[in-house]
């Protein structure tokens, strides 16, 4: 799944560049768009009474990206387990090949409690589907 991602100020440190934990919130729309696009509804997941919790996330920052720049974020999962699923996510600016960011971010299913839960099988199907 591809998303653009356009830079505005508001998205910058005081040197014009990308701040770099919005780089999480870029992935969490990426990961949004990408259930979105498999059929998956996270309310109504959240109404089954399975949410999913931030469990690990990873960013490796290449180049950087500044005021105005459009961005591609590419998000896929790349594993899927048990209670967790992790997702994968590339950042490049338009006209470039060279990522400038990387990262994963590993979710856990959990329920209302906070307790582990199992992936739900509308959510797998879907993933195995897309041959993931």
């Amino acid at each position: 799944m591809r998303l653009p991602i356009r830079i505005y100020y508001e998205d910058t440190d005081c040197g014009g560049v990308v701040y770099y934990a919005n780089y999480l919130k870029y992935f969490e729309r990426g990961r949004t768009e990408f259930l979105r696009e498999l059929g998956v509804s996270l309310p109504e997941l959240r109404e089954k009474g399975v949410v999913f919790v931030v469990r690990k996330a990873e960013v490796e920052y290449l180049s950087p990206c500044r005021y105005d720049d459009l961005l591609y974020l590419e998000t896929g999962v790349s594993s899927a387990t048990g209670a967790t699923i992790t997702f994968k996510h590339s950042v490049r600016k338009e006209g470039f090949d060279a990522e400038a960011v990387r990262g994963a971010v590993v979710l856990a299913a959990v329920g209302s409690d906070g307790r582990p839960k199992r992936v739900p099988e509308e959510l797998k199907a879907a993933l195995k589907a897309q041959g993931l």
